[in-house]
């Protein structure tokens, strides 16, 4: 099928993205009304299946599941496309940031206050609307103890794998059906792993010698690399990202060892990388974009030139091997789900998304809400006059997650 057949769900795709608000969890309720209620593009249990498989995916999970509904539409180069609608607002915004970035004038976040009540709402219609699928008590029980674990170890890396696990596991004790799904298998694509592997190794190989044989200019090397390595290991989205890149470009060179050493590292003022982690968080689009932005804040004394190299070397490190990775493994999750017994995996791990889901809204309305306590009650009336609003209409009406958003940028403007 030519691409041009698949203009329409281009378009959907970049009202989505120009909506996207709220982190994975509050997009994940955006996905569901734009791409199941309003378009049918996906069933709403293929959705949950998908985004199950990318929480056990190291790298952006929001990213992967957009563009594995672009792979289910037309193959690999409209996963391709799909891909770069919905990163490249996102990295655009950040990339420019970190050429007119001062953090003493950025009032960018006063005027996006509406954003978070907005998002736990998407993140509640998502809730309700995934409760459908939960129709057994052992499913319930998984439902609760997901819940409870997610909340208690929400800022643990590895809590989303585990629990899924936990789910896989429980659904596994279900009783098995006695007929099997027969699909056409589908063919794995080594292509994929080939290239995540081969720009694996020739990013190390490249940053290191860059680093010890001192390159004049080595940066370029180790921003593609340090970025390849997040993209590749990091479980858990961008909130284990952000504190890891903390780490990295804020507590690390001011070490002891690297100060002893005197090793010339990639270092970002700590005031610098708060207020665009606070930024990346508040604009539509994958948080793992704030890549963009310390790329161009590490190469930002050598010219404009290089630093829009260092956006584009760190936009493109994060996000390709997010991408490689669950290209190459989607077909084989799909081959593996023809099977009665994966299918009672399967639901099982549905049943711990939910779950997860459920926490995830408990824990960022206490997170979000408490600072509430000191401030004015007209502040407090308006966060919850948002948040009530946003799931009415998300529920009860067919208005596009779009004009929802766009309502509340102009509310937070006013």
């Amino acid at each position: 099928m030519p691409l041009s057949k698949h203009l329409p769900f281009f378009r959907a795709v970049l009202l989505y993205t120009l909506s996207a608000f709220g982190g994975p969890q509050g997009q994940l309720g955006m996905m569901i009304k734009s791409f199941v209620d309003k378009n049918d593009y996906i069933s709403l249990k293929d959705l949950i299946n998908i985004n199950a498989f990318c929480q056990l995916m190291p790298g952006a999970t929001a990213t992967q599941t957009i563009s594995l509904i672009g792979y289910r539409q037309g193959g690999f180069f409209v996963a391709v496309i799909t891909l770069l609608i919905w990163t490249t607002p996102a990295v655009l915004f950040m990339s420019a940031l970190s050429f007119v970035f001062s953090s003493n004038n950025l009032t960018l976040l006063q005027h996006l206050r509406f954003i978070q009540p907005m998002a736990l709402g998407f993140l509640a219609f998502a809730s309700i609307r995934t409760y459908a699928m939960v129709d057994t008590k052992q499913k319930w029980f998984i439902v609760f103890v997901s819940s409870v674990v997610t909340y208690l170890l929400f800022k643990t890396p590895w809590v989303f794998p585990i629990v899924l696990c936990f789910g896989g596991f429980m659904g596994f004790t279900l009783k098995s059906g006695s007929s099997v799904k027969r699909v056409i298998a589908k063919r794995l694509r080594f292509l994929p792993i080939v290239l995540f592997a081969l720009f694996f190794l020739l990013a190390g190989f490249l940053s290191e010698t860059a680093r010890k044989q001192s390159w004049e200019n080595r940066t370029p090397y180790n921003v593609f690399e340090n970025m390849y390595r997040f993209g590749s290991m990091v479980f858990g989205g961008a909130d284990v990202l952000i504190p890891v890149m903390y780490n990295q470009y804020v507590v690390r060179p001011t070490t002891e060892r690297i100060k002893r050493t005197n090793k010339d590292v990639i270092s970002i003022d700590r005031d610098v990388f708060l207020s665009a982690s606070g930024v990346v968080r508040a604009i539509p689009g994958p948080a793992f974009s704030i890549s963009a932005f310390i790329g161009g804040m590490a190469m930002n004394d050598r010219g404009w030139s290089y630093q829009l190299l260092g956006c584009f070397l760190a936009a493109t490190g994060i996000f390709l091997p997010t991408f490689l990775l669950v290209i190459f493994f989607y077909p084989f999750w799909e081959n593996i789900q023809q099977y009665s017994r994966v299918q009672n995996i399967m639901s099982g791990v549905n049943a711990a998304v939910v779950g997860i889901m459920t926490a995830s809204i408990i824990y960022l309305f206490k997170d979000t809400v408490i600072p509430f306590v000191d401030k004015p009650i007209i502040d407090t009336i308006l966060f919850f006059s948002v948040f009530c609003t946003t799931f009415f209409l998300l529920y009860h009406t067919r208005i596009a997650a779009p004009l929802i958003a766009l309502g509340c940028l102009l509310l937070g403007f006013l």
